[in-house]
């Protein structure tokens, strides 16, 4: 009889969010471009650069608002001579679309239907959302935008793929 032990080769990511602990929340997506519709009407277009889906959790305050936007806006992910991530945002001269999205912090650990009582209440996370698209554009970066509460029409062309999930500290 053969026996196997199993170990644990990692621990889980860092998840706040687990730990009862509040964190900005992004999907972060490098793009070739993007846009964003309310009503039919683009309310938001970039070329090559990056789009970020963002949202909050209760709990969530300004204090991490800097934090992610310098993450975002530093992140090196866009290829570089050699083909490896080595140059930022900046680097390319691309271009940023935020897009507020409080589906970010549904629930769907139980039932069929995802729940949200994580998400922070729209009231503040609309201030927290036009305090980020400020903390960006004080980077250096003057971000299109989605409309905070609109039905949103999102369409990309991602680039790589390259996806990733940004929790703040």
């Amino acid at each position: 009889m053969v026996r196997l032990r199993l170990t644990r080769l990692s621990q889980a990511p860092y998840n706040p969010a687990e730990k009862g602990l509040s964190s900005v929340r992004v999907v972060l997506q490098r793009v070739a471009h993007a846009a964003v519709e309310v009503d039919g009407h683009t309310v938001g277009r970039i070329g090559p650069g990056l789009l970020a889906l963002v949202g909050f959790r209760a709990g969530d305050d300004e204090t991490a608002l800097g934090w992610m936007a310098q993450k975002l806006t530093t992140l090196r992910v866009f290829e570089d001579a050699a083909g490896k991530m080595n140059l930022a945002l900046g680097d390319t001269g691309g271009e940023l679309l935020l897009v507020p999205q409080f589906t970010l912090y549904g629930d769907c650990r139980k039932g069929r239907r995802p729940g949200f009582d994580g998400a922070l209440d729209p009231a503040s996370a609309s201030v927290l959302f036009d305090g980020f698209c400020d903390r960006c554009a004080a980077e250096g970066f003057t971000p299109q935008r989605g409309v905070f509460g609109a039905h949103m029409r999102v369409s990309l062309l991602n680039d790589g793929p390259v996806t990733l999930i940004l929790d703040s500290p």
